[in-house]
């Protein structure tokens, strides 16, 4: 492929954006029951597998000495840990292609996410068809945010505002469920259905299963969240909170294959059971990948430069932020900030008394000392930084961006 990036730098930042959209791609093909966005995702893994072959070989030619080996290998390290998260997202859409079966519950109970990842097409004579992105305004109208586009053979990772959209064009969004409908009317697309669950729910030990692993999902984005802001941010507290949600993905999945063991002893249909321990052993590795990436940090081993600036080059940054006294996130939740429509920001973690709460839901309350740890658009960061209080005054290049308290 000629347009892909051939910078170790370009090439990381990419890499780490596509394997968290295969793994929101391949969760939303389970929630939607889509074989096409499933198939989507093995797509991407043959972008993704070119691009760990180049990373590789860069990294090998830009060894001359010895003593820059340690260095590179923990970028080689980080490289392995997200072709396996991308595989991982492969092994998920699987459960779709290959049929192995999914309780209706668990579809059910995905739906209650505050965000989800779909896939949409542009349709001749539509609202959006040949029109730039920014004029759209789909965060405000839908609540939903474009990750990638994808044109014939050809993928759109770095969408901007002024991209034009194009009849046949493949968008894959992620936010608010309850956007889906105005989406499917701006692009003149079929009426969108939500899955519900059976009205005869299955027995108590399937029941737990299947609540057991919608935390696992859960936990496994968070985990990977939280290890590439190990990684930009160099916290050791943050390394040490992606130990111990590895360790609960492990328990967790260890209890989720007894209490299938004993749903398949009820006279159950086994064939959707299937699918819950592929997808159990998924979200674990996961896990364990994340785990792997923050062991640099944990260990307190030299990490490369070139993972701090790539992974905070990507199409979305991770900032630290505090919560101003008497700002708009003082004593506000989350839901009623909506910070994944404006500024276009999703919450991975809230520090607070020396604690990380992880994966905040909608109804968690910010207060004053309370620091957020979250990504989004580098574009969005003053607007962001305003309504926690502060105005964000960009340095140079090289140089820590400072906050400064805003005048109220």
């Amino acid at each position: 492929m000629d347009d892909k990036p051939r910078n170790l730098r370009a090439m990381l930042a990419e890499a780490k954006d596509l394997s968290e959209l295969m793994v929101d791609l391949a969760y939303a093909a389970l929630y939607f029951g889509d074989p096409d966005m499933a198939t989507e995702v093995d797509n991407l893994e043959v972008r993704m597998t070119e691009m760990v072959r180049d990373m590789r070989a860069v990294c090998i030619m830009a060894v001359r000495h010895p003593r820059e080996a340690e260095g590179m290998s923990s970028v080689l390290q980080v490289i392995s840990a997200i072709e396996r998260i991308a595989n991982d997202a492969v092994d998920i859409s699987r459960i779709v292609t290959r049929r192995l079966g999914i309780p209706a519950e668990l579809v059910a109970d995905m739906s209650g996410a505050e965000e989800v990842s779909h896939r949409l097409v542009v349709r001749e004579g539509s609202h959006m068809a040949r029109r730039p992105l920014g004029y759209l305004e789909l965060p405000v109208v839908a609540g939903m945010r474009v990750m990638a586009i994808r044109r014939d053979r050809s993928w759109i990772t770095d969408v901007r505002g002024d991209q034009l959209m194009m009849p046949g064009d493949v968008l894959f969004l992620r936010g608010s469920p309850a956007g889906i409908t105005r989406l499917h009317q701006l692009a003149a697309a079929p009426v969108w259905e939500e899955r519900v669950a059976p009205e005869d729910p299955w027995i108590s030990d399937l029941d737990r299963a299947v609540g057991v692993l919608v935390e696992m999902k859960d936990l496994s984005e968070a985990a990977v969240g939280l290890a590439y802001s190990t990684l930009v941010l160099n916290d050791r507290g943050l390394a040490a909170e992606v130990r111990h949600l590895e360790s609960r993905l492990d328990e967790m999945n260890h209890q989720l294959e007894l209490w299938v063991l004993r749903a398949a002893a009820d006279n159950i249909d086994p064939a959707p059971l299937r699918g819950l321990l592929h997808l159990g052993q998924a979200a674990e590795d996961i896990g364990d990948q994340a785990r792997q990436m923050v062991s640099l940090v944990e260990q307190g081993e030299d990490v490369h430069p070139i993972l701090e600036i790539a992974l905070g080059d990507s199409d979305e940054v991770v900032v630290e932020l505090p919560v101003a006294s008497d700002s708009e996130a003082d004593g506000a939740s989350l839901r009623d900030l909506a910070l994944s429509i404006e500024p276009g920001f999703t919450v991975l973690a809230i520090r607070r008394a020396g604690r990380y709460i992880y994966h905040p839901r909608g109804r968690s309350v910010l207060a004053a000392g309370d620091r957020i740890i979250a990504c989004g658009p580098d574009e969005g960061r003053e607007t962001l930084s305003a309504r926690f209080g502060w105005h964000l005054v960009r340095e140079q290049e090289g140089l820590e961006d400072e906050l400064q308290p805003l005048e109220l």
